[in-house]
């Protein structure tokens, strides 16, 4: 297998070349280019026409905000950012940088101590592997709609709760949804995101300040309410008790994710049978695909997003396959649908 090529953009001279002694020291990694700021960067990556780009935040005279916006409109390629801001408290950061289509982020080590580097390597060189398996398509912020490509008889005048699944490019996807959401929403959102720990409670921050919904961590013994966004702990599965309340588990997920998807969607089948909904958005990997086969057996309503919309065209591929998905949608149209069905202005 061919080594991912790899575009290094930073303006530390310390720390470009610790990363690349990093990078370097993997068979699977190439550094195919270097840079200083944006600027170089989108001047290089036509001739060195890299597979990953790693980037910096702050840099001039363009910094990593502004070339991941010019690399997806015109060279769209995955895009992982390396900085010191963006630690778990770096909300805006973290949350606009993948807004403007960089697929994650990694939180520089604090020192220029190589033995620090050294101890996130693993983890950098495998975000790195992951996000070469991605394809990323050009931004498109007008897709039209169009009717479902898979029609359902399912009578969504019932609903009474509605679970959304995601992994890569998940919190994107997300804030499109629920920011899209009427503020009567009329039943709760229960959400399971794979995320990195640490960095739940700056999405929550980030959708609380633009949604009309409340949006909250689901708590032991709560009852989910309407006009509420819940998400799953980290560390923890979200399911329910016998009586409709949330429980944390150490549900074994055959996938081996956590928070479950498979785990929640399965819990909100057994609790809400024909009256709960299913979403399952961008991601890598399988989880979500059993569960939406049991929303599915419990005769719910189950959606995928489509192809063309997904970061990461990975577990919402896996259950469209499986025959159990009643609407593939664009991700533009899932808010749209889903306040038309169940009556919300």
């Amino acid at each position: 297998m061919l080594p991912t090529k790899v575009l290094l953009v930073e303006d530390s001279s310390i720390a470009l070349e610790l990363l690349q002694r990093l990078l370097r020291s993997s068979p699977e990694v190439e550094v195919v280019g270097t840079a200083r700021n944006g600027r170089e960067a989108l001047e290089l990556i036509p001739q060195i026409n890299p597979s990953v780009i790693c980037t910096d935040l702050h840099m001039s005279p363009i910094d990593g905000l502004e070339l991941t916006k010019q690399v997806m409109a015109s060279f769209p390629r995955p895009i992982l950012v390396i900085s010191n801001s963006v630690q778990e408290d770096d909300t805006r950061n973290i949350f606009g940088l993948l807004q403007a289509g960089a697929v994650d982020i990694f939180p520089k080590p604090t020192s220029g101590d190589y033995q620090e580097y050294e101890r996130v390597k693993d983890r950098l060189l495998a975000k790195i592997k992951m996000l070469s398996q991605v394809t990323v398509k050009p931004r498109s912020h007008n897709l039209e709609l169009r009717s479902p490509a898979v029609a359902s008889s399912h009578d969504t005048s019932s609903l009474q709760a509605i679970a959304i699944g995601a992994s890569t490019g998940g919190p994107q996807a997300i804030h499109k949804i629920i920011t899209s959401l009427p503020p009567d929403l009329p039943v709760p959102i229960i959400c399971a995101q794979h995320i990195g720990d640490g960095f739940l409670t700056g999405l929550i921050s980030w959708l609380k300040e633009d949604s009309h919904l409340h949006v909250k961590v689901a708590q032991m013994g709560e009852t989910p309410a309407p006009k509420t966004v819940y998400f799953a702990p980290e560390r923890a599965h979200l399911e329910f008790d016998a009586q409709g309340k949330f429980i944390y588990s150490n549900f074994t997920a055959s996938t081996g994710t956590c928070p479950s998807i498979d785990a929640l969607f399965r819990s909100v089948a057994r609790i809400y049978g024909r009256s709960s909904a299913s979403i399952l958005l961008t991601g890598m990997g399988t989880d979500g695909v059993a569960g939406t086969e049991a929303v599915a057996a419990a005769g719910g309503l189950t959606i995928a997003q489509d192809e063309q919309s997904c970061l990461v065209f990975g577990m919402s591929k896996l259950a469209i396959a499986t025959g159990t998905i009643g609407h593939i949608l664009s991700l533009a149209e899932i808010a749209p649908f889903l306040a038309a069905k169940i009556g919300a202005t």
